[in-house]
């Protein structure tokens, strides 16, 4: 059975679980909104108390906590609310922060609960009594001191997006980026057939469509630094709507700067405290990049599907690692797997993207976005599921992808589409009543040419070349 103590607010009396590092703040929302069953997800978590770390070092190096304004602090219980901070941005007392991501739009109640959790344990960590009604290191005061929801959770948000594409998803794409890249060159001298249209077209080379690849793949982490950068701004200083009152004028410059120095991320203060606090531009821009990205990852996992349909009644260029049993009736059936799983990752991306386009346009009122919770919560998930997405890919399909090189250059003999490079030796006209000749009577382009004598040996062995068809020719 579940004990509890008392603590009080300005609103009243509230159970609070016994042991619980939360308080009065923290228990009322939990009641208020059960929801989801969603808590904020950890990287937010840390990211709430790295800013509550940096909040302290400005205003400790600014004389604001042993100030001579209400309760000072000591020197001790300024290093012991530093260690709590920081040991909720290294996400410890993970189990301590149980309110629902769909809650009060502004994150009011997770700032107080992250406020209210490094109160306590600071005053456990000076050796006080932290159920103790008087807070010797308050919750607001002292945690929350120049700061504002309406600030500082944004900024948390801005902080935890940009180090988990900073830390994760670029480091993903580049060693996707890595494989498709070794994947081409090892490929570059197997000639196959491209289709557009999911027809038959020319010749190219498996190696120059892995590099395809590769290059939407080096753009995608592009697209990633620039959605890094969409999130640099912050709006911490701003207090609550803006005008940074409740501050001092410096609070903002320094917390930048010391997140930046914790984080090794070029975090700056923002331009104009009234644009940070109202609109998630930012954010929505950063998401737009990431829907781009998943679109790429879409793309290239579904093309590789293809390649490696069959393996008889498909294109079987590519062969893909077997994962799995494929089927529960049809025997020794296997499936792409890693490529379905890619896909559904990039599907639910794309579907994040229309929440923060929504929660950015319509939230953004007046002085303060209202849905700002969401925002955090999908677009990290977004990073997140691409991330882990991406490694799975890695590691379970690209290692083990091979290149079946007779199936690929079959069907390039086969091809009706070798017409083309008989264009400039007997014309369009002609070459495609030869394309049509060679699907109804089932011969290929070369037999024909030679039966036809349409043109020399010599000038159709050369043009006739798939691989000199792989590149362009003077």
């Amino acid at each position: 059975m579940t004990e509890y103590r008392i603590e009080r607010d300005s609103m009243g009396d509230v159970q609070v679980p016994a042991q619980a590092y939360y308080s009065a703040q923290t228990q009322r929302a939990v009641e208020n909104f059960p929801v989801s069953g969603w808590p904020l997800p950890p990287a937010l978590l840390r990211a709430m108390g790295l800013v509550k770390y940096a909040c302290a070092i400005a205003n400790r190096d600014l004389g604001k906590l042993t100030g001579s304004g209400k309760n000072p602090l000591n020197a001790t219980q300024v290093d012991a609310l530093l260690n709590a901070a920081k040991e909720v941005a290294g996400g410890g007392l993970a189990d301590q922060f149980p309110i629902d991501v769909f809650q009060t739009g502004s994150g009011t109640s997770s700032n107080m609960n992250v406020n209210e959790v490094i109160s306590n344990r600071a005053i456990e960590l000076t050796g006080g009594d932290r159920f103790a009604k008087e807070k010797s290191i308050h919750p607001n005061d002292h945690v929350n001191m120049g700061q504002s929801t309406n600030d500082t959770f944004p900024t948390a948000i801005h902080v935890a997006v940009a180090m988990e594409i900073h830390n994760d998803l670029i480091p993903a794409l580049e060693e996707f980026h890595q494989q498709l890249a070794a994947k081409a060159l090892e490929w570059d001298r197997v000639i196959k057939i491209g289709r557009t249209h999911l027809m038959d077209a020319t010749p190219l080379r498996l190696g120059q469509e892995f590099g395809g690849f590769a290059r939407q793949i080096e753009l995608s982490l592009t697209r990633g630094r620039a959605a890094l950068a969409a999130v640099l701004e912050l709006p911490v200083g701003g207090t609550a709507v803006g005008s940074g009152i409740n501050t001092h004028p410096e609070f903002g410059g320094r917390v930048a700067a010391a997140l930046a120095d914790e984080t090794s991320i070029s975090f700056i203060e923002a331009a104009n405290h009234f644009e940070a606090n109202a609109q998630r531009d930012g954010l929505v821009e950063a998401h737009g990049q990431l829907k781009t990205i998943a679109t790429t990852l879409f793309n290239v996992a579904n093309n590789i599907r293809w390649l490696g349909s069959g393996p008889r009644c498909g294109f079987f260029e590519v062969s893909l690692p077997e994962r799995a049993p494929g089927s529960s009736i049809m025997p020794g059936k296997v499936n792409p797997v890693m490529c379905e799983s890619l896909m559904q990752v990039a599907a639910r991306v794309m579907g994040n993207d229309h929440t923060i386009t929504v929660c950015g346009a319509a939230g953004g009122n007046f002085q303060l976005n209202i849905m700002m919770p969401v925002m955090g919560h999908t677009t990290l998930e977004s990073i997140h599921l691409m991330t882990k997405g991406v490694r799975a890919f890695i590691e379970f399909c690209m290692h083990g992808l091979t290149a079946n090189e007779d199936v690929c250059e079959a069907a390039v003999e086969q091809s009706l589409s070798m017409s083309t490079s008989l264009n400039p030796l007997i014309g369009y006209e002609k070459a495609s009543k030869l394309t049509k000749e060679a699907f109804a009577t089932g011969k290929t382009i070369r037999e024909l040419a030679h039966e036809q004598q349409l043109v020399s040996e010599e000038e159709l062995t050369r043009a006739l070349d798939p691989m000199s068809m792989t590149e362009p020719q003077a």
